[in-house]
């Protein structure tokens, strides 16, 4: 359902809001090899983060990307909103164009239910609360062994 631009993006997100913080920041290549995604791949999604002020970043010789409280405070869904916007998740699953209640396709009334359940679980936690459950083991964010 996510590209894989989303994807990397919020794993890319909750890899720097577990490991760094403004005063510990991280290059795209680092986070990249730590998350095993394409690091060209990587620095154009962050840069997009950044813009979009999803993700914070310093230029310099001891620059690199890490998030900020306001960052931490935002949503997955944010995430996937910049990366991609959140057409998909009213977008027919079946890539019909007249799809809806009124109109369903075959799998429309089993498929809706998740995506109200991914908007909702997406929009109402935080970064950082989703940061915490991974530390604390609740979830997993599979890294290089």
């Amino acid at each position: 359902m996510l590209t894989n631009s989303s994807k990397y993006a919020i794993r890319a997100v909750l890899y720097l809001a577990i490991h760094t913080d403004k005063l510990k920041r991280m290059g795209s290549k680092e986070v990249a090899n730590a998350i095993k995604i394409p690091a060209p791949f990587l620095a154009k999604i962050l840069q997009k983060l950044v813009k979009a002020k999803l993700v914070s970043s310093v230029k310099g010789p001891n620059g690199g990307f890490f998030l900020s409280k306001q960052n931490n405070e935002k949503s997955m869904l944010d995430i996937v909103a910049c990366s991609e916007g959140i057409d998909l998740f009213k977008d027919c699953f079946l890539g019909l164009e007249r799809c809806g209640d009124d109109n369903p396709c075959a799998i429309h009334h089993m498929v809706e239910p998740f995506k109200r359940i991914m908007i909702e679980g997406m929009g109402n936690k935080t970064i950082a609360e989703f940061a915490k459950e991974t530390k604390e083991g609740k979830s997993f964010l599979f890294l290089k062994d």
